[in-house]
């Protein structure tokens, strides 16, 4: 799957929480008329959101597609300019560095604060990538990776599930990645991560499900953002290649389908399980990997 040239602030399901904002042209459909209908399921204007490291890519286009959906969204970034992408669209900012606990904490209790102890919906996305062989990895790196991708989705289930027991309803999606069921060389805290965060979704499945809350973890190969497509251009640069070659016999190798996947694809997904009619799943690891892991 990866070469070492795969270095930098990139999640394999997306864009870094800790990367700059960059403006995307997402095209969501789920919720666009007529399907935004309290028959289909899809009518959100009673729920309130908050997406982690919202400021671009997946979570960029999940937050997008709640506010279509006329959901109440908290829009989370590390990144201060993302305020002004809320603006635009229609969410609420909540700054914060989710690698400093105090700071999730914080961000727990703005949301709560903010939306009188009403929060239906958490969308654990933020994330970031750092590649090393394991002997080389920085121990701080590490920590804070986990901190990130783990330890950051725990203390926000902890605060924020139990209003949604009380309410008797709530949807919690941890964005994992394809790397929450596969391994990868060089890629030691996040698949740590991610791996954990499949297990921490299963868990807490098993307690929430009895108060109509689910839990699920979205599993994603490699999607269609401006950092990985920076990427597959120096690739094909450096090899001598297309893009489409790089992309087909480098990055998406093992996958059935060879293509990137979009944001507003996974976006649309999380709508579904948000959905009424996606009560019926809860502790899955979904797997939108284009048949990567049939193998």
């Amino acid at each position: 799957m990866g070469l070492m040239e795969l270095m930098g602030a990139q999640t394999a399901h997306g864009v870094s929480a800790r990367s700059r904002s960059l403006t995307l042209d997402v095209t969501l459909s789920t919720c666009g008329e007529p399907q935004t209908t309290k028959d289909s399921g899809m009518d959100f204007s009673t729920r309130t959101v908050l997406v982690t490291g919202a400021g671009s890519g997946i979570g960029r286009a999940i937050a997008e597609t709640f506010v279509r959906c006329k959901a109440r969204v908290f829009l989370h970034d590390i990144n201060p300019a993302a305020e002004k992408l809320a603006s635009a669209i229609g969410a609420e900012f909540l700054p914060g560095d989710l690698a400093d606990a105090e700071a999730v904490r914080r961000l727990a209790s703005a949301v709560l604060e903010k939306s009188g102890g009403k929060i239906d919906i958490l969308v654990n996305n933020a994330g970031f990538q750092h590649i090393a062989m394991v002997e080389e990895f920085p121990e701080e790196t590490f920590i804070t990776m986990i901190q990130v991708m783990l330890i950051a989705p725990f203390q926000l289930i902890r605060a924020l599930l139990p209003p949604m027991k009380q309410s008797g309803w709530g949807r919690i999606i941890n964005v994992a990645s394809i790397h929450a069921v596969v391994a990868s060389p060089f890629k030691s805290a996040y698949i740590s991560a991610k791996h954990g965060l499949l297990g921490l979704t299963r868990c807490v499945a098993l307690e929430a499900a009895p108060f109509g809350v689910t839990v699920n973890a979205l599993c994603p190969a490699y999607v269609r953002t401006p950092l990985v497509e920076k990427q597959i251009a120096d690739q094909a640069r450096e090899h001598g290649l297309t893009t489409d070659e790089v992309v087909q016999k480098i990055m998406l190798e093992p996958a059935a389908i060879k293509r990137l996947i979009e944001p507003s694809e996974v976006a649309d997904f999380v709508v579904y399980l948000c959905s009424e009619p996606g009560a019926i799943i809860t502790g899955s690891a979904q797997m939108l990997d284009l048949g990567w892991t049939t193998r």
